[in-house]
């Protein structure tokens, strides 16, 4: 994890917030083209989280044309430190970043920042900051309707809640959920590590993977009152030594699947009703590999067929097709990233293109999404953005 000390930042008021967005739509600048109705737009914008410092200076943004798969150059969207994970609020005006530091304010704790969005450019304006509860945030995610952002504290091993005003910012954490547990791995699990939380389709429930307890903690979420409750079971156990990292849902709703770091493994979750029932552990590395590698980030497609998983290591992608009735998984190949450390990726929402994003090359790698195979093919030449470590596709709104 990252850690540096961090400055606060100057945030817009109210008043300023609405201004910039109010001049912004009225600033003389060209409209996309409208495309034609069912049809995917032309091109796509996409934000870019990294570690500063070197190359980086906070969060960038890019074009990708979606039919051939090139991309603008990057530019600078706003100065941030550490902006580690990015999330989009669902009314596509407001951006939130963890920023993923050690001391925030003067005490032991990581920044959440809200950003308002340029409409036309995508430039971001900082309009908010709160201390993120524990030290070295490093994901986030915001509910449908974008009254809460739930935070997953690295360092501070626990998950915390903020609500989230009409005008973007936030209030403080309403509540904070401190993990408990460890694992045997001395260097990475001495103490709970909160590495992830996730909501499932109905918002009832949030999972929150914690890699140094080994343990997926599973709480009933209060979205009125911001608060999560430890469901019955308050969690649940992953082989020793896993270190859970990351989770996916199929679009069903009835398949968790869990991305273990240490283990380098997925595991399939029969899901009903907050109560995980496990199914299947895959590896993530081919055959016969002896090299070290710590698996990072999960996604299903779409339409649900395929699972993407990405080796910090192995430097690839891992695809498995998944079984339309068990959710249970088969090996369908395997795609280097075209760099070192891929660390994050993301596929748009259309399941047409996957963007690899490689943590020590400081490059993200294109790919087409093969329909048929589901297999990511390069297309397009790479993206140069120093310490990439997110990738979040992010459209203007209508």
């Amino acid at each position: 994890m990252k850690r540096s000390s961090f400055r606060l930042a100057r945030a817009l008021t109210v008043t300023q917030v609405c201004a910039v967005l109010a001049s912004c739509a009225g600033s003389g600048g060209a409209p996309a083209p409208e495309s034609a109705p069912g049809t995917p737009p032309a091109t796509s914008r996409v934000y870019v989280g990294t570690y500063t410092g070197g190359r980086s200076r906070g969060i960038y943004r890019f074009d990708l044309d979606t039919a051939t798969g090139s991309a603008s150059a990057p530019v600078l969207a706003v100065e941030t430190e550490n902006p580690s994970f990015l999330a989009r609020h669902p009314g596509g005006h407001f951006l939130y970043a963890v920023n993923e530091v050690a001391s925030f304010g003067g005490g032991r704790t990581g920044a959440v920042s809200a950003f308002a969005i340029e409409p036309v450019a995508g430039s971001l304006t900082l309009i908010d900051q709160q201390p993120s509860g524990g030290a070295d945030p490093c994901h986030l995610v915001l509910d449908r309707a974008g009254r809460n952002v739930l935070v997953a504290n690295y360092n501070g091993g626990n998950v915390a809640v903020f609500p989230v005003d009409a005008d973007g910012s936030l209030k403080p954490a309403a509540d904070v959920r401190a993990h408990t547990g460890s694992g045997p791995d001395a260097a990475r699990q001495k103490e709970p590590h909160a590495h992830g939380v996730f909501l499932d389709a109905p918002e009832r429930f949030a999972f929150a993977a914690d890699l140094g307890a080994d343990r997926v903690f599973v709480y009933r979420f209060d979205a009125e009152a911001s608060r999560l409750v430890p469901a019955d079971p308050a969690s649940i156990s992953l082989p020793p030594g896993s270190g859970p990292r990351h989770l996916a849902w199929h679009p069903s709703g009835k398949t968790l699947y869990v991305i273990s770091e240490l283990r380098s493994t997925v595991t399939v979750f029969r899901h009903v009703a907050g109560a995980l029932t496990p199914v299947q552990t895959v590896s993530t590395l081919p055959p016969g590999f002896t090299g070290g590698n710590t698996a990072a980030e999960v996604a299903v497609s779409p339409d649900g067929r395929t699972l993407y998983a990405s080796n910090r290591g192995d430097d690839s992608l891992a695809v498995f097709s998944i079984d339309a009735g068990s959710g249970r998984l088969t090996a369908a190949g395997r795609v280097p990233t075209g760099g070192r450390v891929p660390r994050h990726f993301a596929i748009d929402p259309a399941g047409r293109w996957l963007l690899a994003a490689n943590q020590e090359s400081d490059l993200i790698t294109i790919f087409r999404i093969d329909a048929e195979s589901g297999l990511p093919v390069r297309a397009g030449l790479p993206v140069v953005v120093g310490k990439p470590v997110c990738v979040l596709f992010a459209p203007p709104p209508p």
